[in-house]
């Protein structure tokens, strides 16, 4: 069964096309600047294909565009649209209507369409993504697969904010946590090597960052709140700040609230502390020019995902894995040891020639203590689609 997966921003569609049975993406590829004057495709398939002079209006026209790419015979996998059995759509909120993914209809889409105020930036156009593919791919079932419906599971306890229990329920102000597809795509990986459910702390960590705690194969408490700018330092992004402090920086510096929240998510964390950038190649070569400030974005960088590991593992009882994904996660083993260094009470014992030498694109055993430490690459698209195949066979 081929699915095609598609993750759209406001300019930009992403996509990649699966065959579901080998678990093996056939293409892949990104169309960018929808909506301006000048369009453009990258796009691996057979053959790679790039185009920087296309007229792409709307994201119907972006979604043509990557059929004509997928097609045979110059540069596609596929002998015509129709090999395409269903679609799988990445959605950034589910709010409290999803606890799982949703084929998609009329009913769905106007409880999508309802959590928009949730997430003003990205639900837009993960709506014009899905119309625009119903629109082109009419008869291929259509499938909702959420950012935050893994963390559904966490307790009451657990993701309220102590706020009046009114407003909770008038505003839906309360954690729904992120970054789902990749943390629910680990928890599966860690399955598969325990053969069981285990105690497990997922650190997902790249530009955006996030840390899950998973006991019974279930997800109990996630660092990302009502938006993804709570929980750990990011690439732009604070994270958990004092709440007064946006009073406190729109009086010192005259902006509203609007205005600095933009600036918490786009102009803050290792950027903001480093003056550097976001790119962690770039930090380490300041530090090794000896940045620094490059230096102090990069502890506490780690030292808060070390903060939400102590605090996730007396959450759960003790855990028997933390698994590193992510950009970082994955290719970073200076990172990796500095979280890790001081765990040695949960049973932590780094092996440090195994942290250095851990495969690109392997998973790793990369610790020799009581508690397993594992290096995971994550694959949120896979997970799309393979939510995308449990459900369109309904």
């Amino acid at each position: 069964m081929k699915v095609l997966v598609i993750n759209a921003g406001s300019s930009s569609l992403k996509y990649q096309l699966i065959e579901t049975q080998s678990e093996t993406a056939l293409a892949k590829g990104v169309v960018e600047r929808i909506g301006q004057k000048v369009s453009g495709i990258v796009h691996k398939g057979a053959k790679e294909y790039r185009n920087d002079a296309l007229n792409i209006p709307t994201h119907t026209e972006a979604v043509k565009a990557v059929l004509d790419a997928l097609v045979l015979p110059a540069h596609g996998v596929i002998d015509n649209i129709n090999r395409i059995a269903a679609v799988g759509h990445r959605v950034v909120h589910g709010g409290e209507d999803f606890f799982e993914s949703a084929l998609i209809d009329d009913a769905a889409m106007q409880k999508i369409s309802g959590n928009t105020d949730l997430a003003p930036l990205h639900q837009p156009a993960n709506i014009i993504g899905i119309r625009a593919c119903q629109s082109v791919l009419p008869a291929a079932p259509q499938v909702a697969v959420f950012d935050t419906t893994f963390h559904s599971t966490i307790p009451a306890y657990a993701y309220m904010y102590a706020v009046a229990y009114e407003d909770y329920k008038k505003y839906r102000l309360r954690r729904y946590g992120f970054h789902g597809t990749s943390h629910m795509f680990i928890t599966g990986e860690v399955k598969n090597i325990y053969k069981k459910d285990v105690n497990l702390i997922v650190c997902h960590l790249g530009n955006g960052a996030s840390v899950s705690v998973v006991k019974n194969g279930k997800c109990i408490d996630s660092s990302m709140g009502l938006t993804p700018l709570e929980g750990l330092i990011m690439g732009t992004r604070s994270g958990d700040i004092d709440a007064a402090a946006v009073d406190y920086l729109c009086d010192k510096t005259g902006m509203d609230v609007k205005g600095v929240t933009d600036y918490l998510n786009k102009k803050c964390g290792v950027l903001g502390v480093s003056g550097v950038g976001s790119d962690f190649r770039d930090l380490h070569a300041a530090i090794e020019s000896g940045n620094q400030r490059a230096q102090l974005a990069v502890e506490m960088f780690a030292y808060r995902v070390k903060k939400y590991i102590g605090a996730y593992a007396a959450a759960a009882g003790g855990v028997q894995c933390i698994a590193f994904t992510g950009g970082i996660g994955e290719h970073n083993p200076t990172v990796r040891k500095m979280i890790v260094e001081g765990l040695e009470f949960l049973g932590v014992s780094l092996d440090e020639n195994k942290n250095n030498t851990a495969p690109r694109g392997e998973t790793a055993k990369i610790s020799n203590g009581k508690t397993d430490v594992y290096v995971i690459p994550t694959n949120e698209e896979l997970v799309i689609a393979r939510e995308t195949v449990r459900l369109a066979a309904k």
